[in-house]
């Protein structure tokens, strides 16, 4: 799955201990991976993201360094440089452009994409988390950036990164030939049909997202609900986790907002599709995954 199974050691037990994160730095070995408002900063051509030594990045400093872990014993770390002009901070790292995560995906090997993918969100919460959500107060950094906490002694809120779940579904036909739902959504930047997603609300389980949104969103309603697997998705802070399912009728009426239009395909028609518009959902989402899967499925 894109940007899972990272092998890298985030040394949970040991992040709270501010002496080993230190020496850590000190490290001649350590390497930093600086990003600019959510992008690295890569250099090159193709482009590739910059590496760079503890000791060069000046505008930091060691205490604004972000452990993301350790590869095999060598210390991996992430710095935020949005602080400064994108200019400043290409000459501070010796990069030449900023450049998103997901346009650099195809160029990356997986664990490369799963480092710099864990490494944006996590500089995300700490620049949206400077103050405290219950009194306002400042935020000051811990456990190498995995914690943020109050400095108002009367408040002294724990502040920990958050993730917003989003279920994705597949959601198919029970007689044959079978034929899955897709749609377009409005907010698409592709504007190329995809499989239906939204995100799960206070008090709703997994599966009750799947019913909702599938019902909300194009009048189906659904059985058979199945897990299929998850994803992380730090574009800032989702997760990813997707399902199957049988729709109990067939009969689409879309909500007029979230969803354009949705379409039944067989699955000659999905890669017909896919051939004539070279659009078969993101190459770095488990929406590629869930339709390829199905494709390769015998029909009956």
């Amino acid at each position: 799955m894109p940007y899972d199974g990272l092998s890298l050691d985030r040394a949970t037990g040991r992040r709270a201990d501010s002496a080993w994160v230190a020496s850590l730095t000190a490290d001649p070995r350590a390497r930093v991976r600086p990003l600019w408002r959510d992008q690295c900063l890569v250099a090159g051509e193709p482009p590739v993201p910059c590496k760079l030594q503890v000791n060069a990045i000046d505008d930091a400093g060691p205490a604004g360094l972000v452990l993301l872990g350790l590869d095999n014993g060598v210390p991996d770390f992430a710095v935020d440089l949005s602080d400064l002009p994108l200019d400043d901070a290409l000459r501070a790292t010796g990069a030449t452009a900023a450049a998103d995560i997901r346009s650099l995906f195809a160029g990356l090997p997986a664990e490369e994409a799963g480092v710099l993918a864990y490494a944006r969100g996590l500089l995300y919460w700490n620049r949206h988390q400077r103050h405290c959500g219950r009194c306002g107060a400042a935020a000051d950094a811990r456990d190498a950036g995995h914690l943020r906490a109050c400095t108002n002694d009367e408040c002294g809120a724990l502040l920990f990164p958050r993730i917003a779940p989003a279920i994705i579904t597949l959601v198919e036909t029970a007689a044959s030939p079978r034929r899955c739902l897709l749609a377009r959504h409005r907010h698409s930047q592709t504007g190329g049909y995809s499989l239906l997603a939204g995100f799960v609300e206070i008090g709703e389980s997994l599966e009750n997202a799947v019913h909702r949104e599938i019902l909300e969103e194009a009048g189906i309603a659904l059985r058979d609900v199945a897990y299929v697997g998850s994803q992380p998705w730090p574009f800032p802070s989702g997760l990813m986790i997707g399902f199957r399912a049988t729709a109990a009728d067939t009969a689409v009426s879309v909500d007029g907002t979230e969803i354009q239009e949705a379409h039944w395909f067989t699955r000659d028609e999905l890669r017909d599709y896919a051939a004539t518009t070279g659009w078969f959902g993101r190459a770095d989402s488990i929406d590629r995954m869930m339709l390829t899967t199905w494709l390769e499925e015998p029909e009956a």
